[in-house]
């Protein structure tokens, strides 16, 4: 479902206090991803160079790890850098690695204080060696944190973190540390840089677009999809809540049956 500018304004839109409350009446996401889309064009249509757009998505990106706190989620992964990005211009990519730099710079003690455990997910072989110092540090200050759990997505690719997992379990095989009848789902899951946190539940795409892009696409398998008009820039907790109430008004059933169907089933014998 695509929730559009009109819908979040119009009166049978819940309000935010509704919808928070009706977390409780039923499923909640656990963990939301968001593919944080829209910034180039948020810049676009307002005259301005594409570097505002992603430093105005920075500040949507704060919004939403606040709100995903007050409105119950424990996880929240961010898609901020994918591998395809190094095909931008290099002056966008450096805005890029620039802003994820100064975002850890400014807001780690803040996340540190509120408990916000870190993780940066992606190939890091790419990023230069400040960089890639400065996340291992976030990583390691926020370890032992528990009360929150962020992952930010930065140089990700789905498919590129499959063969990064294919090639270490072919590494283990080849040590003869793992024999084939050992590999399981749980096992690959394992290899994975999400390892240790739960699938996402629900997946958030901002800007009116409505593919997957490469994220996830191992993690996301079973997992809900909210497709929102609005650019990233432009993402609140409103936004937020009405994804979360879309989600909530689902059902999941892991290919099984709905409940309606199975109780017909069993009154039909």
């Amino acid at each position: 479902m695509a929730i559009n500018s009109a819908s979040s304004l119009t009166k049978e839109t819940l309000s935010l206090e509704e919808t928070t409350r009706s977390f409780g009446d039923g499923q909640s996401a656990r963990h939301v991803a968001v593919i944080m889309d829209g910034n180039g064009r948020w810049a676009a249509s307002r005259g301005l160079e594409r570097a505002a757009g992603h430093r105005e998505g920075v500040e949507a990106a704060r919004r939403a790890v606040e709100a995903a706190g007050e409105l119950g989620v424990k996880y929240l992964t961010l898609y901020s850098f994918s591998t395809e990005n190094w095909r931008r211009p290099a002056r966008e990519i450096k805005d890029l690695m620039d802003l994820l730099r100064k975002f850890i710079a400014a807001d780690l003690p803040k996340l540190m204080k509120e408990g916000v455990c870190i993780r940066i997910i992606g190939d890091r072989r790419n990023l230069d060696k400040s960089l890639r110092l400065l996340v291992e540090r976030a990583e390691k200050d926020t370890a032992h944190n528990d009360k929150f759990f962020l992952q930010i997505a930065f140089n990700y690719g789905g498919r590129d973190e499959i063969v990064r997992m294919a090639q270490s379990l072919v590494a283990q095989a080849k040590a003869g540390q793992i024999d084939a009848e050992d590999i399981t789902e749980q096992k690959l899951s394992c290899f994975l840089d999400t390892s240790g946190i739960p699938d996402p539940d629900l997946v958030i795409r901002t800007s009116g677009e409505k593919r997957v892009s490469n994220f996830l696409i191992w993690q996301a398998a079973y997992a809900e999809y909210v497709f929102l008009d609005q650019h990233w820039p432009d993402f609140n907790k409103a936004l937020f809540a009405e994804a979360l109430a879309e989600f909530n008004g689902r059902e999941r059933r892991y290919g099984g049956v709905t409940k309606l169907a199975a109780s017909s089933s069993d009154a039909a014998r």
